[in-house]
């Protein structure tokens, strides 16, 4: 198996936005800040994770992603099979033709097939919650996100200065100066 930037963003991701998870809905712009994750990438992953119910989107000023479940509910292998991350260590992807198409399996297909049957043994005991838990332990701070406010109560009033001639008459003044 091999684990690629998908499913290791998006099991970092999931435990950014778990450990911020009483806070209300997490923008997906401040994890890709806190992360150093392109927002574009952390956008075509929330779409996989909502699509598996891992997350919930709320639209709208003070919107963003929250946990779909209850962050002991959701695990690694939960994550990591959400975003489309094989977990094989096969050559064949499990399909029994190590060798080509009808020649059969492998000498060491039983081998890599215990192995992706302990790697999603050991994926699927692990939960978001777990992870959250470790980090708040080596004393990762959460800081309290500022309130947003949609719409000011007093307007803000900004004094116009024209700085422009504002006749014929006295462009031409100015012209001629």
């Amino acid at each position: 198996m091999r684990l690629t930037t998908k499913g290791r963003f998006a099991v970092t991701a999931m435990i950014d936005l778990a450990l911020r998870e009483n806070s209300g809905p997490v923008a997906l712009a401040a994890i890709s800040q806190r992360q150093q994750i392109s927002l574009s990438y952390l956008e075509q992953l929330f779409g996989k994770l909502r699509r598996h119910q891992l997350v919930e989107s709320t639209r709208g000023p003070g919107g963003g992603y929250s946990l779909g479940r209850r962050s002991d509910e959701i695990t690694v292998a939960d994550i990591i099979v959400a975003v489309d991350e094989p977990i094989d260590a096969t050559g064949c992807g499990g399909k029994e033709n190590c060798m080509g198409d009808d020649n059969g399996r492998c000498i060491t297909h039983d081998l890599w097939t215990a192995l992706n049957n302990k790697m999603i043994e050991f994926l699927d005991s692990v939960t978001l919650r777990k992870l959250v838990d470790d980090q708040l332990a080596k004393g990762v701070t959460v800081e309290e996100a500022p309130v947003k406010r949609a719409i000011s109560s007093t307007p803000v009033v900004k004094p116009i200065r024209i700085t422009a001639p504002n006749s014929v008459f006295a462009l031409g003044n100015a012209m001629s100066k």
